[in-house]
């Protein structure tokens, strides 16, 4: 099975209007609520691939309970949820039908106490421990309560228990999980900039190994992927044309393609096709966490892979 640990669970809320304008009142054509978080997210995705995938983090009040209830309708994700006194957060993402664009409004989240975060270790370190978890995804942001350093506790109990871990966050909580060596990071192109300051993505990934990453896959929007893989090896996959829509969730779709690659094996040019598919399928798609599967089978085997050689050299 695969772990996915989503610290700042939310219940996503999509709408769309046919422009967005501010300042003034919008009819709703169309109103979507799903479980979300990166790393609910990735465990649809992966129940989707086939997969056994377990999500955990945090879950609490009337939005938590909904979340749950939502993730009892899943097939194939078991809910490892940890309860917690405070509501879980919404998203609230409007999308504009004139352009296909996204705005997005995040709440913060529920404030996790000592006593919550220490019942979420034991949980974790079980699943850890059980012998039968294949690899773990940390996704997303902290809620408040929780030190800014956590990710790295959970990269280093993930490598201690010698379960292959995917660090998916940004800011000073991805600087810190980097210097616990973490086997792949998937930041996007600003996330990259914000961490290392460098613009140009290739000279970013290998700051990022640098500071720690043994190998990082960076989103880059419509243009594709990016993998600086753990021999050193430069790998690029571009789609074969854009897709238009949401990408909201593209990138959670993108670590599911990850990971599923990791357990079956895969190189990382099958790794990066299943990726690129996956989340050009996840932008086509109405809501977040859900992916197109006639786009995906569509792509996958016209998703353009090439090797740029060793970054050493």
């Amino acid at each position: 099975m695969i772990v996915t640990v989503t610290l700042n669970a939310a219940i996503d809320v999509t709408y769309r209007v046919p422009r967005l304008r501010p300042h003034t009142t919008h009819r709703v054509s169309e109103a979507a609520e799903r479980p979300g978080g990166k790393g609910l997210n990735v465990a649809r995705v992966l129940a989707a691939l086939g997969h056994e995938a377990v999500a955990t983090g945090f879950a609490g009040g009337a939005s938590g309970n909904r979340l749950r209830a939502y993730l009892a309708e899943t097939d194939g994700v078991t809910d490892a949820l940890v309860p917690t006194s405070g509501s879980t957060r919404r998203t609230v993402g409007v999308v504009d039908e004139s352009g296909g664009d996204t705005t997005m409004f995040n709440e913060p989240g529920p404030t996790i106490t000592s006593e919550e975060w220490a019942a979420f270790l034991g949980t974790y370190r079980t699943f850890l421990d059980g012998g039968t978890t294949r690899a773990v995804a940390l996704c997303g942001s902290l809620p408040p309560g929780l030190p800014v350093g956590c990710y790295a506790d959970l990269v280093r109990d993930a490598r201690a228990a010698g379960v292959p871990v995917l660090l998916d966050t940004s800011g000073e909580p991805l600087r810190r999980g980097l210097a616990a060596r973490p086997d792949l990071v998937k930041p996007n192109a600003a996330e990259l900039t914000g961490l290392t300051g460098a613009t140009e993505p290739m000279r970013a990934a290998r700051d990022a190994r640098r500071r720690g990453a043994r190998a990082v896959a960076a989103s880059l929007g419509p243009d594709g992927m990016l993998a600086l893989a753990e021999d050193g090896t430069v790998w690029t996959a571009r789609p074969p044309a854009p897709v238009p829509g949401n990408p909201a969730g593209a990138g959670d779709s993108a670590v599911a393609a990850l990971l599923s690659g990791l357990v079956e094996g895969l190189d990382w040019p099958r790794r990066l096709a299943r990726a690129v598919a996956l989340s050009a399928a996840t932008v086509a798609a109405p809501v977040a966490g859900e992916f197109d599967r006639g786009v995906y089978e569509d792509l996958l085997g016209r998703v353009d892979v090439i090797s740029e050689g060793d970054s050493r050299q």
